[in-house]
């Protein structure tokens, strides 16, 4: 057999074996599926709030509720950047989406624990409830930030730290807002350190073994997923 048969043989047998690679959804498509997720964990935390008592310290405290959009929006935003930065060839640039947000989260929150007299409507923090608050961030940041590495491990980040703090980020931002629906405290600044503690640890540890398993799985490593 020629070498020309030879290579045509070989590239049919190669050819023949090969599958077709399901396109991924949108950044965005999958920043929905993902924010679906984090409702269904609003769901039984929802039979546990009190929406009127709730409704009234948001009205009564606008830092309350500029805090949690600013939460919010640090979800969104932060995991549409890191489904972003997943795929190759897009602009690192995408990562600034979430600072402005972060800020408004942040400077709001900062912004409560001054507040010389408590909201009308609210509960006297009991002692030991910051570490309470921070226990709950960490639980519920935990599954989500790994549903986020499992749909980001399909793809191919060329910066692996980046888009698992990213992940880490979004995550965190998303348990802030699920925390307030059965938080009838007022702002404090235990509570407030609990709060940045808990965003900094899961920012930490997305971007250790965020950016291991899928900095291993770009490298065609089989790593965890």
């Amino acid at each position: 057999m020629s070498d020309s048969a030879m290579h045509e043989a070989l590239i049919g047998r190669l050819s023949g074996e090969l599958k077709p690679v399901r396109r991924l959804a949108s950044p965005w498509s999958r920043t929905a599926f993902w924010l679906g997720a984090v409702l269904l964990i609003a769901v039984p935390l929802s039979r546990l709030a009190d929406f009127a008592a709730l409704a009234a310290r948001l009205h009564a405290a606008p830092d309350m509720w500029l805090s949690q959009a600013g939460a919010a929006l640090t979800a969104i935003l932060a995991a549409g950047a890191a489904f972003q930065t997943g795929i190759p060839g897009r602009s690192a640039r995408v990562a600034w989406l979430p600072v402005l947000p972060a800020l408004l989260w942040v400077g709001a929150s900062t912004a409560g624990c001054l507040r010389l007299t408590p909201i009308a409507g609210t509960v006297p923090e009991p002692a030991m409830h910051p570490l309470a608050c921070l226990k709950f961030l960490l639980l519920v940041s935990v599954p989500l930030v790994a549903l986020l590495g499992w749909w980001l491990v399909r793809a191919c980040p060329l910066r692996p730290g980046l888009t698992a703090m990213l992940a880490g980020l979004a995550s965190a931002g998303a348990a802030s807002c699920l925390l307030t629906l059965i938080h009838p405290f007022d702002a404090t600044a235990e509570d407030l350190l609990a709060h940045l503690l808990a965003v900094l640890v899961v920012i930490g540890l997305s971007r250790v073994v965020g950016s291991w398993v899928l900095d291993g799985r770009r490298q065609g490593k089989t790593v965890l997923f």
